[in-house]
């Protein structure tokens, strides 16, 4: 036994030189093919185990990727084309926060110095403002359990920035809070003409000096007009 496969892996060897074109010689019952076979890769020890074993592996690599070249072929463009991304633009979602005018622009202590520190960061790390203050906005039409519970005129601070409207809710504490979808930020930021009016105090006593009137307008949409007074 061991002689016959000595001489069976020569021919082999020999069959593999002189043509490319598999040749299959019998071992016992079963046929392997010589192109998937070599003398160097095979002992004759134990001839079956390692020689079937390396033909499985290598008809598997070939198969695997002939099958790739068939499909890489034969596909059709509208066959792939479902990954492609869709153009489509979906609406976008906005968070606000909304009081009445009085409380937001005249009132609280702090609102001032948050706007425009926010501006100020902004504008160092050259990044888009999205953030805005909408007097009157359009869009509380969509919201009747919220117009019911304010004074008029309302002021709305409006952002795509969700967790930031939240931290601002916390901060200013007696503002409504709510979000909706817009196909486009002029939808979004869309107002009633009104004009604000806040009454002087008599006396000011606060260590910090009185909010002076239409700082605000540095937060309004490009294009918002209001009547001051």
């Amino acid at each position: 036994m061991s002689g016959a496969v000595g001489s069976t892996a020569a021919m082999v060897s020999i069959t593999m030189q002189g043509s490319l074109t598999p040749t299959f010689l019998p071992f016992s019952s079963k046929q392997l093919p010589l192109g998937l076979l070599s003398s160097g890769n095979c002992n004759q020890n134990s001839f079956f185990s390692k020689c079937s074993h390396l033909s499985m592996q290598r008809s598997t690599a070939y198969n695997t990727s002939s099958y790739k070249k068939v499909v890489a072929a034969t596909a059709e463009p509208n066959q792939l084309s479902y990954a492609d991304p869709v153009d489509e633009q979906s609406p976008k979602k906005y968070y606000f926060v909304i009081a009445n005018a009085k409380f937001m622009l005249d009132e609280e202590e702090h609102f001032k110095e948050l706007m425009f520190e926010r501006l100020r960061n902004y504008g160092e790390r050259n990044k888009e403002q999205d953030f805005w203050l909408v007097i009157e906005p359009k869009f509380l039409d969509k919201f009747p359990n919220i117009t019911k519970r304010l004074r008029r005129p309302a002021v709305a601070l409006v952002s795509t920035n969700g967790p930031w409207i939240t931290f601002m809710k916390l901060r200013l504490d007696r503002v409504l809070a709510e979000s909706f979808e817009a196909e486009s930020l002029e939808e979004a930021l869309a107002s009633n003409p009104t004009q604000l009016q806040f009454d002087k105090p008599e006396k000011w006593v606060a260590p910090y000096p009185k909010y002076e009137y239409g700082w605000w307008e540095a937060f309004l949409p490009a294009g918002s007009k209001e009547s001051k007074v």
